[in-house]
């Protein structure tokens, strides 16, 4: 914990800090076990960058990958360097041009930012607080079968 302090003591809620920050926790959610939480922190910390102005929705994109549909639209933030999707809203689609296609040769600038740094960065810059899942009680142990006789009764 403390490495993060001596490796990033720099990091201020600046708008390149936060757009590697998102970065980041975008790239690791992708692949993470329970992504809602990293995502979550992704959602309010655009949406908070674009209602202070320091990023800007460009416009509408086709989604990659839709979910139940032929084909969906993602809103491109733009945030400093990089640029990100978010899910639109319905005033997105009246009021954002369409993009068109994704173009896949455009790419973020990498990014060495740990994880944990840029929880902590975005945690303090959104407020979220990341809430661990109540441990189990008592995990029970294992019981080894119990095999009868044949003809014998189980109960």
């Amino acid at each position: 914990m403390n490495s993060d302090k001596k490796q990033y003591p720099h990091l201020q809620p600046t708008v390149e800090n936060l757009s590697q920050a998102i970065f980041t926790v975008n790239r690791h959610a992708k692949t993470a076990p329970s992504p809602k939480f990293l995502y979550k922190l992704k959602h309010d910390a655009l949406h908070k960058l674009i209602k202070e102005g320091k990023a800007q929705k460009a416009g509408l994109h086709y989604s990659g990958n839709p979910k139940n549909s032929q084909q969906q639209s993602d809103v491109l933030v733009k945030c400093g360097n990089y640029s990100f999707h978010l899910p639109p809203s319905k005033e997105d689609f009246s009021e954002l041009p369409h993009l068109g296609k994704l173009d896949s040769f455009v790419r973020n600038p990498k990014s060495s930012l740990s994880l944990n740094a840029a929880k902590k960065l975005l945690m303090s810059y959104t407020g979220l607080k990341e809430l661990n899942s109540p441990p189990n009680e008592k995990k029970q142990r294992y019981q080894k079968p119990v095999f009868k006789k044949l003809g014998e009764s189980y109960f």
